[in-house]
């Protein structure tokens, strides 16, 4: 009986049978479940329904705030921006040395909040004084915050300066520099992308929903055309795109983009700028982008085609352009994620969202198609020339009430003696 619990492997043959058995690969779970590709995954049909299941409330969500209007998208904004700094704040964090550095994540979320009171105070500082012109001790107030708004932020930043160098400790030095220059990173990928959203939402929500939509259409497109008919990998970084999908997800896009436009372009409280904070509905001039046009098909079409001539709004040709960059290069966003996260062995940035991962995961190629709308918004779309209504802007944002009081009598005189010398 105690033969019988005796190893052999002190002996050369038990050895070389030892070194025989290390070396024999061990099976691939991933490839006896049918490789990596949807299309071959035996629990695909479970994980759809989890991750449509969240689907569905996600974008019932979304709609129901971009129904309430500009404020609250952008406070949905802003809930999301917490939630990915939260997300990556997390990813290099260690319990051990944080253990040893009391008040050091609360040194994190300082430097974060004085970024988003910097980045919002000077896209929303405009609109801040057109809502409190009415209260002249409101206007006051507002008026100084905006005028030493940066004073504010520079003092807010230094103080954090000074502490994460006050709170060094010796032996940690490497991990708390190494938390610094993250943070900051994390700091200019949030705050510099997600504030040309920002941006968007109150040139019209038009400008800020269409995008966004297109990137959504683009990811569900991709994940069923990659579902039933993937078969042909796409990029190494994500090994389950296929070209299957980003070619049916981007015929999807194109074609949603077109359609989309004319659809949303119809209702001013989507087409709209907001000046102001307040929360009513818009009504305006919806401009030429908005504004139906005949397109009459050449003559080389075929007599049979059903349709000769069909209303268009301009804005649908803009449309165009962005279903193309959210089909073609803002999944180059969910690549680079997907590149991040091997690199720090990491599956999903977090666990928020069941089927989908974490926020983070949701908003990369959003992110990239945020500041494409928002650059392509200022190029192609505002007018270059200067307007009567962007000179006043800058009146009201940068003279005082005196002065405004002064330029508008000077103003006066001076048109008053060129009525005189026409006359």
């Amino acid at each position: 009986m105690q033969r019988d619990n005796v190893t052999t492997p002190s002996t050369p043959t038990g050895r070389a049978r030892h070194r025989r058995r290390s070396n024999e690969a061990v099976p691939d779970v991933s490839k006896t479940n049918g490789g990596s590709l949807l299309v071959n995954d035996r629990n695909k049909y479970k994980s759809m329904w989890i991750r449509a299941y969240s689907s569905i409330w996600m974008i019932g969500g979304f709609v129901l705030i971009v129904y309430m209007g500009h404020l609250y998208i952008t406070a949905m904004v802003v809930v999301i921006q917490i939630f990915m700094a939260k997300e990556l704040f997390n990813l290099l964090r260690k319990a051990h040395e944080d253990s040893h550095l009391p008040g050091f994540r609360l040194l994190n979320w300082h430097f974060f909040f004085t970024a988003m009171l910097f980045v919002y105070g000077r896209i929303l500082s405009q609109r801040l004084f057109n809502t409190v012109t009415s209260d002249k001790f409101l206007y006051q107030l507002v008026s100084n915050l905006i005028k030493y708004h940066m004073v504010i932020c520079y003092s807010l930043y230094i103080t954090g300066f000074v502490w994460f160098i006050v709170t060094l400790k010796k032996k940690m030095y490497k991990y708390q520099f190494g938390q610094y220059a993250w943070t900051h990173m994390i700091l200019i990928v949030v705050f510099t992308q997600s504030s040309f959203t920002v941006a968007n939402i109150f040139e019209g929500i038009f400008w800020f929903l269409l995008p966004a939509t297109l990137i959504v259409i683009n990811d569900i497109a991709a994940y069923i055309f990659g579902f039933f008919f993937g078969k042909t990998p796409l990029i190494k970084l994500s090994p389950k795109k296929t070209w299957e999908g980003f070619i049916g997800a981007s015929v999807t896009t194109i074609i949603s983009a077109f359609m989309l436009a004319n659809i949303m372009g119809r209702y001013p409280w989507l087409t709209c700028p907001r000046k102001d904070l307040s929360t009513g509905w818009l009504q305006c001039d919806p401009g030429p982008l908005f504004k139906a046009s005949t397109v009459t098909l050449p003559g080389w079409i075929p007599p049979w085609f059903p349709w000769r001539e069909f209303s268009v709004l301009p804005v649908q040709w803009h449309a165009a352009s962005f279903g193309l960059f959210a089909s073609i290069i803002a999944p180059f966003g969910g690549f680079f994620a997907s590149g991040f996260k091997r690199a720090f062995k990491v599956k999903d940035f977090g666990d928020s969202i069941p089927g989908h991962g974490g926020i983070t995961d949701r908003m990369d190629c959003q992110m990239v198609m945020a500041v494409f709308a928002y650059i392509y918004h200022q190029s192609f779309v505002v007018p270059q020339s200067v307007s009567v209504e962007m000179i006043l802007d800058q009146i009201l944002m940068n003279l005082t009430f005196e002065e405004q009081q002064a330029l508008f009598i000077k103003l006066r005189d001076t048109l008053h003696d060129r009525l005189i010398r026409q006359s």
